[in-house]
């Protein structure tokens, strides 16, 4: 197996200069930095900082459990198909959003894809960003926003960038790969239809979505719920619980909770420094009113930071949405093209920081030697892929405006 490049002693010496500490407790002690250096007395501090963690975290909770429950009920599953790597390449995106990590839609998928091994990649890489109820739901909830959207119409905008933004990485992929060797064929596959079977609880997800966005509030609490995206995910992932054996139910729940509780942390303190930022800063006065473009392209450059630093895709998701909610609600922007310009900046990039990098690299590309070559394929996709996305969403705002 392969480790991580060895750091050189140029590296290790800038390093001696900054403290290595997780992005959580970052977010404490600068949000903490900011209120002592504004001069706040203890008391204000505290109280700040606890009206920021909380901010949000009731509704995060709603989301990332049964996502979380959903996700790992989907990965008892086993998914492979006799049909083999097309078919398992065309499900990578659903697989990636449901599973609500790209690690693990392409750990299940990859035995089956075959040629398609890296479209299999780059497929649960786009859609773990791009899709319900992942990338899009996490975003929009960190921004506040989630009462503003029509889940419909953000399900239907992600699938629709899906499609080129998906395909500008397997261009990408394909035009890089010079050795054949890399195509494998699938081994130890189980009857095809369990793809079918193990995906039937997004099928669920999207009907009531949709049922949601077509018949409207009812004033029938229970119905109301159940056609929210929130008590979408819940009834989905209790029909995803009753397709693993009985045994292995508390064990996905575990998993959940485990999952869900560590990203809470991170979102409170995200929170916390959002609220405390907010309070110093007058984001009225520092974006400009009816430039949607320039605000769009700075939350896409903010999110891009955060990814490169942080390395891990969920962490950036969870940090950068209480962070941005500020800059979101001064400028005017719209609120979905908000949401996918943090998802699209989120794709750069796939590097040897993120643990997606190692997977990928060594499983689809084993075979090549060169690191550099295996990072222009990655990186350079994912780059690619968040390049073309934003360039359709750009294009899109301006023509709708």
């Amino acid at each position: 197996m392969q480790n991580s490049p060895p750091l050189t002693d140029k590296t290790i010496s800038f390093k001696k200069y900054i403290p290595n500490l997780p992005l959580l407790i970052w977010m404490v002690v600068l949000t903490l930095f900011l209120g002592l250096i504004a001069g706040l007395s203890t008391h204000d501090i505290i109280n700040q900082y606890n009206i920021g963690f909380g901010r949000a975290l009731g509704e995060f909770a709603l989301i990332l459990l049964p996502s979380f429950t959903l996700a790992a009920a989907l990965a008892q599953q086993n998914i492979v198909s006799n049909a083999a790597g097309r078919a398992t390449a065309l499900v990578s995106p659903v697989a990636g959003a449901g599973m609500l990590c790209p690690d693990t839609a392409y750990a299940a998928l990859s035995p089956a894809a075959g040629r398609y091994t890296l479209d299999t990649a780059f497929g649960a890489y786009t859609g773990f960003k791009l899709l319900y109820p992942a990338g899009p739901l996490i975003v929009a909830a960190g921004l506040g926003i989630t009462q503003e959207v029509e889940p419909t119409t953000v399900l239907l905008c992600g699938v629709l960038l899906t499609l080129p933004v998906w395909a500008a990485g397997v261009i990408w992929g394909r035009v890089f790969i010079k050795d054949e060797r890399i195509m494998q064929s699938p081994k130890n596959l189980t009857d095809k239809n369990q793809i079918l079977k193990a995906f039937t609880p997004f099928l669920v997800l999207a009907i009531l979505l949709i049922l949601g966005g077509v018949v409207g509030r009812t004033d029938i609490g229970i119905v109301d719920f159940i056609l929210t995206p929130k008590g979408a995910l819940i009834i989905a992932a209790i029909f995803a619980l009753q397709q693993v054996s009985a045994e292995k139910r508390r064990e996905c729940l575990d998993s959940a909770i485990r999952r869900t509780g560590s990203l809470l942390l991170i979102i409170g303190a995200a929170s916390a420094f959002g609220t405390m930022l907010t309070g110093l800063v007058t984001f009225d006065n520092v974006i400009p009113q009816g430039k949607e473009e320039f605000t769009l392209i700075s939350l896409f450059i903010m999110t891009v930071i955060f990814k490169l630093v942080q390395g891990s895709s969920m962490a950036t998701f969870a940090a950068i949405g209480p962070i941005a909610s500020p800059i979101v609600l001064a400028s005017g922007a719209n609120p979905i093209a908000a949401v996918f310009a943090i998802c699209l900046g989120s794709f750069v990039a796939i590097l040897p920081n993120d643990s997606y990098y190692w997977l990928v690299r060594r499983s689809a590309l084993n075979n090549i030697q060169s690191e550099s070559h295996v990072i222009s394929i990655l990186a350079g996709g994912a780059a690619m892929q968040a390049m073309i996305g934003m360039t359709f969403l750009i294009i899109t705002v301006i023509l709708w405006s």
